[in-house]
């Protein structure tokens, strides 16, 4: 059998290796170079230095999408970390129409971003089902501004990435539910254990693992938010662009003729920076779950010692 020349492996990665180079490396690459220039979308720019980077200090747009960006993040990872699983669990449930709710669970996930966010501009306008509802029933005298104000409109945004997640993030579940014994919780509940404690103590530890890998996606998304408040607030960010993320901001100022390049490009470096604090975290989480007892015991005398 004859062998393959020395070049034929490297042949065969040379693809791969330049879509990578021309396509992530260089255009991250270049992103940090710019983010030091003052270039603009149809002339040069020249080295500035940290200026844009300061100039984030000052700028209200800037601290604005922060503020929802950390928002966004603090109620859709609980939210979303915790209730796929909790629907993941009743989908197992050998129930009457369960099929059909399964289903149902995981339309969102395939409905297009932009359908769903028109569904629910219809459903939350002044004019809407819900306001006309609510005035039905008499709880309110005129139509709540769910997509004027400012924290109403943050809610139905938040609403709708959470009910579009909890199919995708359910099906994840269901496959590390699979991995959970049976035997575990029949053995807990001869002993007494109740359906809470089985949840605690059993269910989480057993999709430990999975709901990491889901509460890094999540963290990751919500910093990225962009499709859902574009599309609510008609791409204004709101009143006075007080609603606008930090990918919306990026945006407005990256784009157009006349597009402020450099600080586009560092508004995106500052993102990617951000985004590695929530995977840095966790990335400890599982380092340290992951380690034996033996080494934790190790580790705890390591930090006797030395403080002795």
């Amino acid at each position: 059998m004859r062998s393959h020349r020395w070049y034929t492996p490297w042949i065969l990665v040379a693809p791969a290796v330049i879509w990578t180079v021309v396509f992530a490396l260089y255009p991250f690459l270049n992103t940090i170079i710019l983010s030091f220039t003052d270039t603009r979308a149809l002339t040069g720019g020249k080295w500035v230095g940290i200026e844009n980077y300061s100039r984030m200090l000052g700028d209200e747009q800037f601290g604005n999408a922060m503020l929802t960006t950390f928002i966004y993040v603090i109620a859709c990872v609980p939210l979303l970390a915790l209730l796929p699983l909790l629907l993941a669990m009743l989908v197992l449930k050998q129930i009457p129409f369960i099929s059909f709710f399964r289903t149902t669970a995981y339309f969102p996930v395939i409905a297009s971003v932009v359908a769903v966010s028109l569904i629910w501009m219809w459903m939350f306008d002044s004019r809407g089902i819900i306001n006309e509802t609510l005035q039905f029933l008499g709880v309110t005298d005129a139509p709540l501004p769910f997509l004027v104000d400012r924290w109403m409109l943050l809610a139905v945004s938040i609403g709708l990435t959470v009910w579009r997640g909890l199919g995708y993030y359910m099906v994840v579940y269901l496959a590390a539910l699979a991995n959970v014994s049976d035997e575990l919780h029949e053995a807990a509940a001869l002993d007494g254990a109740g359906t809470f404690s089985r949840f605690l103590h059993i269910t989480i530890p057993g999709v430990r693992g999975a709901m990491l890998l889901i509460t890094a996606l999540i963290a990751v998304s919500a910093m990225r938010i962009f499709s859902e408040l574009y599309m609510l607030t008609n791409g204004t960010g709101g009143p006075g662009g007080e609603n606008s993320s930090l990918v919306m901001v990026i945006k407005q100022f990256g784009s157009g003729l006349t597009g402020q390049v450099g600080y586009a490009s560092a508004l995106s470096v500052v993102l990617f920076l951000i985004t590695l604090v929530p995977l840095a975290f966790l990335g400890w989480i599982q380092n340290a779950g992951d380690r034996t007892p033996r080494e934790k015991k190790q580790t705890s005398r390591r930090k006797a010692g030395a403080t002795a």
